[in-house]
C-alpha cells in the first residue's frame, strides 16, 4: 500500500467515525453496532440514517439481538465504545410534527457534512475548538477582572518562585483544568515526555497535504515541546500554557463555550500525537511499515469471540482507551467482567450448532504499555433531557493483574468464571438463609432471632411487680367518688406484700352513696390520677416454678442452636468470599501487572466541575496531588478519599495504569559518557535548552527588578521615617501625652511605637501615666532608705515589672486577655529577651509627660540619661523594632477580630466577611512565630466559616427566588466575596473547612437537576466552573478595611465584651 492509500485509508476510517459521532450527539443512541446498521441501510445519508432510527424506536422498542452482537469490521476506527454497558434505547425524537424535525436534523447534518468536505475538519473537533476558544477569551478576560477576583498572578516574583526540585505546575487559563490533569499524567511518564522533548519535523514538510488539520499538527508539537521543556527547567512555580491552547484554538473556528470532557480530550490528543509521529515515522521508515510510538504506547489490541444465532466468529480490534461502566460494580473488576462478556455466552462453550442463544467474549491478545481506562460516570437522564453525574463509589488497586483477561488464559479464565458463578449462587442461598436468622418475624419490624429469644427468656425470668397494673389504683374510693370502686378489693394474700398502697394513701371514710345512685366507671387513659405503682418492666402474671424452668431450658437450647446456625452461615460465607477474592491469586494469573500510574479525578456535577490528578512518583515513593497550578504531596488515603467515590462529589475519572515490567516507561536518562543521571536543562535537546534558558532570564530580571523597586521604596520610607522624627523632635513641648515617652535624641530615627500614640492625653495616656506614677509612689513608700532618683527609678520599675508579671501569669477567660493592656505584658507571654523588656521600661519612665511633680520629673530625666547611655551593641534596635512592630500587628490583629465579631453578631455577614478574612490572615502569620503571637485560630476560623455559609446560605436564597435583581445580586456576593475567599478554605486543608467548601459547592451543584428559566441555566452554567474550579493559590483580593484608633482602655473594654457575649468557643467545629 502507498503512502497515499495510506492516508486515504485512514482519512475514510475517520469520516465514517465522525458519522457515527454526529449520528449518536443527534439521536443519543450509545449502540455502536445499531448506528453502523442505520449507516449501511441509509448508504451513508444522515438523514435517512436519523429517520430509519427514530422509526425504529417507535416501532420496535427492543432493539434486534441480530444487530446488536454484530461486530464491527477489521480497520474500523480505534476509538469504539468496547464492551459498552449502555442503555441501547433510543431517544423519541418524532414528537408531534416527525417531518419537520427531520427536516431540521437533516439541513443541520448536511451543513456539517458540507463544513467537513470543505475543512477537513469533524464536528467532534469543533466542540473541542469551542471549549478551547472559551478558554482563551476566559485568559484574556482574567486580565480585565478587578482586584476582588482570584485569577491573576502575585505581583510578587518570590511568590512564583520554584521550589527547589519541586513539579512545574500549570496555570488554569479559564475552564482548562482538564487540559493540565492530562497533560500532567502524560509528563510524568518519563518515556512519553523523552519522545516529546526529542521529536523533530519532517524535513519535507513542503510536501505533505495541503490540509488544515495536517498543518495543525507541526506548530502544536512544538508548542507542546516548549511546554514540556518548560515544565522541565523553569524557575517558576508554574507556567503558563495558554500557547498550545491557542494554537489548538487557532485551528478551528466557532464562538461556543463548554468545559472540556477529559476523555474526550485525550482521545483528540493522542489523535494529534499519532498524526504528527506518523508524518515522521513515514519520512523515516525505509522499505518497511513504519512504527508509530504513540500507537505502540497506548494502543492494544483485543479478540471478539462470539456466537450469533448457534454461529460463531471471530475478530481482532484495535483500542485505545477502554471504556468501563462504575454503575451496579463495586470495583474495578467486575468493571471489567462485565465489559469483557456481552450477552448469553453458555453457546460459546458448546459445540451446539443450533443454538438460537448468542453473545460475545472480548479477549485482549496485547496490552499497551501505557493502559487507560475511562470510567463512564456520567448518564444521560431521558426525562430531565440532561447528563447526570454517578457518584457511586467504585473501588480499584494501585496493581492490577491483567492475567484473567488475556486470550492465551481464555480456557482456564472460562473455567475459573464458571467456578466462580457455582460459588456465587452458593452464595447467595446462603446470605438468604442468613437473613431469615437476622431479620426474624414476619410484620415490618424484624429482629435477629438469637435476640428474639434471649428477650423471651428475659421476659419468662422477670419477677413480676404485682398481679395486675390496674389494682395500683384506689379501690377504697367510694362510688360517689371521682374514681368509684373498679374492682372487689382483693384479700392481703391474693395481693401480695408488693401491692399494698403507699402510706398516705389510704382512702378516706366517705357517705355511702344511695341506692339509685349510678356508679361511675373509672378510666383509667382519661382520668388525671396516675397510679403509684406501675411495673418497670413487662413480666409475666402467673407462671410456675416448673413452667419456668422447662421454658428457660428450651429458650437456652434454642438459642445456642440458632447462635451456632448464624456462626456457621457467617463462616460459610466468608470461607466462599476467600475463595473467590483468591481465585486468580496463584503465580501463573499474577504475570502480567500493570502498576496504577495516574488517577484524574473530577469534581462537580456533569455540567460543570474541576479536574486534578494524583499520580505516582516512583523515584519518591509517593503520590503527588496535580491541581492545576498547585503541586503537593499526597497519599494513598487521600487518592482513596477523593477517587472511590460515594463520600463527596469527587470521584475518579479516568485511571492510567502502566505495565509494571517495562521500567523504561519511567526511567530516567542516564549520559552515555558520565553514566550521570540527567536532570533539569540537561535533559533537553539544544534548541529546548536555549529557549527555557531565555524564560528563566526574563523571570531572573523579573525578580531583580522587583528587588529594586522594593529596595528603593523601603530607603523612601526610611528617610521620611527620618524626616518625620526629625520633625517631632522640634516640636517636643506642644505635643499631646502619650503612653510611651519621646526617645532620647541620641536614638536617631526611630520612633515611638504606633499603638503607644493615641489621640487623645485624657485617655490612653492618662492611663499609662497613672500606672507609671502609681509604680513611683509605691516604690517611695518601699524605699525609706534610699531616696535617690536613681534608687527610685530601680525600684519603680521592679514595682511595674511585678505587676505586669503578675498579670502575665494568671490564667484567663478570652474576655480578660491582658495581652492588650500592656506591652510587657505580650513581651512575658512569647519570651522576649531580657534587654527589650528592660528597654520597654525605660521607654515608659522616660516619658517627658512625667512631669507632674518633681520626683517624676527627676526619675523621668534618669530613664532618658540611661537611655543615652545604652550602646548601640547593647541592644539591637531592628530586635526591638521587630517586637514591637508584632505587638502593633497583634493589636491590629485584634480590631479585626473584633469588628469582625461584632458584625457577625449583627448579621451584618458582608461587612463582617472582610474583618474575619484579615484577621484569621493575620492571626496565622502570628502563631507562625509562637503560640501566645495571637488568638485562639480554631476562634476565627469557625467565624470565619460560618460567615462565608451564611453569606452563601443568602446568595442562594437570593438566586432561588428567580427575581432579577435578587439573583444578580446573589451572584454577585458569590462571585465578589465568596469564591475569592474559597482558595483560604482550601489551601491548609483542614476537615471542618473542606466540608465547608463542598457544603457550599453540593448548594449551588444540586441546581443542575431542576427545572428553571433559561436565563437563570445561563446565569448558573457561566458561575459554577468559577465555584468548582478555585485552585489552593490566593493571588489578588480586597484591601484591607481601614481600621479605625481605639484606646487600650476602649479596646480592651469592647473586646471583652464581645468575647464575653460569644453564644460558644467551637471545640469541634460546625
Amino acid at each position: 500500500m502507498t503512502v497515499e492509500q495510506n492516508v486515504l485509508q485512514q482519512h475514510s476510517q475517520k469520516h465514517q467515525q465522525t458519522l457515527l459521532n454526529q449520528l449518536r450527539e443527534v439521536t443519543g443512541t450509545t449502540d455502536v453496532q445499531l448506528l453502523q446498521q442505520a449507516l449501511q441501510v441509509s448508504n451513508g445519508d444522515l438523514a435517512e440514517a436519523v429517520a430509519f432510527l427514530t422509526e425504529k424506536n417507535a416501532k420496535v422498542p427492543q432493539q434486534d439481538e441480530a444487530t446488536y452482537y454484530q461486530t464491527t469490521q477489521v480497520g474500523n476506527d480505534r476509538y469504539i465504545s468496547v464492551g459498552s454497558q449502555a442503555d441501547t434505547n433510543v431517544i423519541d425524537l418524532t414528537g408531534d410534527d416527525k417531518d419537520d424535525l427531520q427536516r431540521a436534523i437533516a439541513l443541520s447534518l448536511e451543513e456539517s457534512s458540507r463544513a467537513f468536505r470543505e475543512t477537513g475538519i469533524t464536528d467532534e473537533e469543533q466542540a473541542i475548538s469551542r471549549v478551547l476558544e472559551a478558554s482563551i477569551a476566559e485568559n484574556k478576560a482574567s486580565l480585565k477582572r478587578t482586584h476582588t477576583e482570584v485569577w491573576s498572578d502575585s505581583p510578587n516574583p518570590h511568590d512564583r518562585k520554584r521550589m527547589e526540585n519541586c513539579p512545574v505546575g500549570l496555570k488554569n487559563v479559564g475552564n482548562t483544568c482538564w487540559f493540565s490533569a492530562v497533560i500532567q499524567s502524560l509528563f510524568n511518564l518519563l518515556e512519553f515526555q523523552r519522545l516529546v522533548l526529542h521529536y523533530s519535523p519532517p524535513a519535507r514538510v513542503q510536501d505533505l497535504p495541503r490540509n488544515q488539520k495536517e498543518h495543525r499538527n507541526l506548530p502544536f508539537m512544538q508548542e507542546l515541546r516548549n511546554l514540556f521543556s518548560l515544565m522541565v527547567g523553569s524557575k517558576r512555580k508554574y507556567v503558563d500554557p495558554s500557547r498550545a491552547v491557542e494554537i489548538l484554538k487557532d485551528a478551528f473556528k466557532s464562538s461556543e463555550s463548554q468545559q472540556q470532557d477529559v476523555s474526550e480530550f485525550t482521545h483528540k490528543l493522542l489523535d494529534w500525537l499519532e498524526d504528527a509521529f506518523q508524518m515522521k515515522a513515514e519520512e523515516d521508515r525505509e522499505g518497511e511499515k513504519p512504527k508509530n510510538p504513540m500507537v505502540e504506547l497506548f494502543y492494544g489490541r483485543f479478540q471478539a469471540v462470539g456466537v450469533l444465532e448457534g454461529k460463531k466468529f471471530e475478530n481482532t480490534e484495535m483500542f485505545g482507551q477502554y471504556p468501563l461502566q462504575v454503575n451496579g460494580f463495586k470495583d474495578l473488576h467486575e468493571c471489567l467482567e462485565a465489559a469483557m462478556i456481552e450477552g448469553e455466552i453458555e453457546s460459546l462453550h458448546s459445540s451446539a450448532e443450533n443454538s438460537a442463544k448468542s453473545g460475545q467474549e472480548h479477549w485482549f491478545t496485547e496490552l499497551p504499555p501505557v493502559l487507560t481506562f475511562e470510567l463512564s460516570r456520567f448518564e444521560f437522564n431521558q426525562a430531565l433531557g440532561r447528563p447526570e453525574k454517578i457518584h457511586n463509589k467504585l473501588e480499584f488497586p494501585s496493581m492490577l493483574y491483567m492475567d484473567r483477561y488475556m486470550d492465551r488464559n481464555r480456557e482456564i479464565t472460562r473455567i475459573k468464571r464458571e467456578e466462580i458463578r457455582r460459588l456465587k449462587e452458593q452464595l447467595t442461598l446462603l446470605q438468604q438463609r442468613l437473613e431469615r436468622y437476622l431479620s426474624y418475624g414476619s410484620g415490618p419490624k424484624r429482629f435477629p432471632l438469637a435476640d428474639v429469644l434471649q428477650y423471651a427468656m428475659e421476659f419468662a425470668s422477670s419477677k413480676p411487680v404485682c398481679t395486675s397494673p390496674l389494682e395500683d389504683i384506689d379501690t377504697s374510693a367510694p362510688p360517689g367518688g371521682t374514681t368509684g370502686q373498679l374492682l372487689p378489693a382483693l384479700s392481703t394474700a391474693e395481693q401480695g406484700p408488693s401491692c399494698t398502697l403507699p402510706e398516705g394513701l389510704s382512702p378516706a371514710p366517705t357517705q355511702a352513696p344511695s341506692t339509685q345512685q349510678r356508679v361511675p366507671i373509672h378510666k383509667p387513659f382519661t382520668h388525671s390520677r396516675l397510679p403509684p405503682d406501675l411495673p418497670m418492666h413487662p413480666a409475666p402474671r402467673h407462671i410456675t416454678e416448673e413452667e419456668l424452668r422447662v421454658l428457660e431450658g428450651c429458650l437456652h437450647r434454642w438459642r445456642s442452636e440458632v447462635e451456632n446456625d448464624t456462626h456457621d452461615l457467617q463462616g460459610s460465607i466468608s470461607r466462599i468470599h476467600r475463595t473467590i477474592e483468591l481465585m486468580y491469586s496463584d503465580k501463573s494469573m499474577m504475570q502480567v501487572p500493570f502498576r496504577l500510574h495516574a488517577v484524574l479525578v473530577h469534581e462537580g456535577q456533569a455540567n460543570a466541575g474541576h479536574y486534578w490528578a494524583y499520580i505516582y512518583d516512583p523515584h519518591q515513593q509517593r503520590w503527588m496531588k496535580y491541581n492545576d497550578i498547585s503541586v503537593t504531596k499526597s497519599s494513598w488515603e487521600e487518592l482513596v478519599r477523593d477517587s472511590f467515590g460515594g463520600y463527596r462529589n469527587a470521584s475518579a475519572y479516568c485511571l492510567m495504569y502502566i505495565n509494571d515490567k517495562k521500567p523504561f516507561l519511567i526511567e530516567e536518562e542516564f549520559d552515555k559518557e558520565t553514566g550521570q543521571m540527567l536532570s533539569g536543562l540537561d535533559k533537553l535537546p539544544s534548541d529546548l535548552k536555549a529557549y527555557v534558558k531565555e524564560d528563566n532570564g526574563l523571570f531572573d530580571k523579573e525578580i531583580e527588578e522587583w528587588d529594586t523597586l522594593q529596595a528603593r521604596k523601603a530607603q523612601q520610607e526610611k528617610l521620611a521615617l527620618a524626616a518625620a522624627t526629625a520633625a517631632a523632635e522640634t516640636t517636643t513641648s506642644h505635643q499631646p501625652m502619650s503612653t510611651e515617652p519621646s526617645p532620647p535624641d541620641s536614638w536617631g530615627p526611630q520612633q515611638d511605637p504606633e499603638y503607644m500614640e493615641q489621640p487623645s492625653p485624657t485617655d490612653d495616656s492618662k492611663h499609662l501615666q497613672e500606672d507609671t506614677e502609681r509604680a513611683i509612689s509605691k516604690a517611695a513608700a518601699e524605699q525609706q532608705e534610699e531616696r535617690s532618683p536613681e534608687g527610685l527609678l530601680t525600684a519603680a520599675i521592679k514595682v511595674e515589672y511585678t505587676r505586669l508579671l503578675r498579670f502575665a501569669q494568671e490564667d484567663t477567660a478570652p474576655e480578660n486577655d491582658y495581652r492588650l493592656q500592656h506591652v510587657i505584658v505580650y513581651f512575658i507571654h512569647n519570651q522576649a529577651p531580657k534587654k527589650i523588656l528592660e528597654r520597654t521600661l525605660l521607654m515608659q519612665f522616660a516619658d517627658r509627660n512625667l512631669s507632674f511633680d518633681e520626683r517624676c520629673k527627676s526619675i523621668m530625666k534618669v530613664a532618658r540619661g540611661k537611655l543615652d547611655l545604652v550602646k548601640p551593641e547593647e541592644v539591637n534596635m531592628e530586635e526591638y523594632e521587630m517586637w514591637h512592630q508584632d505587638y502593633r500587628n497583634f493589636r491590629e490583629t485584634t480590631i479585626f477580630l473584633m469588628i469582625g465579631l461584632e458584625l457577625f453578631q449583627k448579621k451584618c455577614f458582608v461587612e463582617a466577611l472582610m474583618y474575619l478574612i484579615y484577621s484569621y490572615q493575620y492571626n496565622r502569620e502570628l502563631l507562625v512565630k509562637g503560640l501566645y503571637r495571637g488568638h485562639n485560630d480554631e476562634l476565627i476560623g469557625h467565624y470565619r466559616r460560618e460567615c462565608l455559609l451564611k453569606l452563601n446560605e443568602n446568595a442562594a436564597g437570593m438566586f432561588e427566588s428567580g427575581e432579577e435583581p435578587e439573583v444578580c445580586n446573589g451572584l454577585s456576593i458569590m462571585n465578589e466575596l465568596v469564591v475569592p475567599c474559597i482558595p483560604l478554605l482550601l489551601v491548609h486543608d483542614t476537615e471542618k473547612d473542606l466540608l465547608a467548601v463542598e457544603d457550599m459547592r453540593n448548594r449551588w451543584c444540586s441546581y443542575l437537576g431542576q427545572e428553571m428559566e433559561p436565563n437563570l441555566q445561563e446565569k448558573l452554567t457561566d458561575f459554577l466552573p468559577k465555584l468548582l474550579d478555585c485552585s489552593t493559590e490566593i493571588k489578588s483580593f480586597h484591601d484591607p478595611p481601614k481600621l479605625p484608633t481605639y484606646s487600650t482602655l476602649e479596646l480592651v473594654e469592647r473586646y471583652g465584651r464581645v468575647m464575653a457575649s460569644l453564644s460558644r468557643v467551637p471545640a469541634d467545629g460546625r
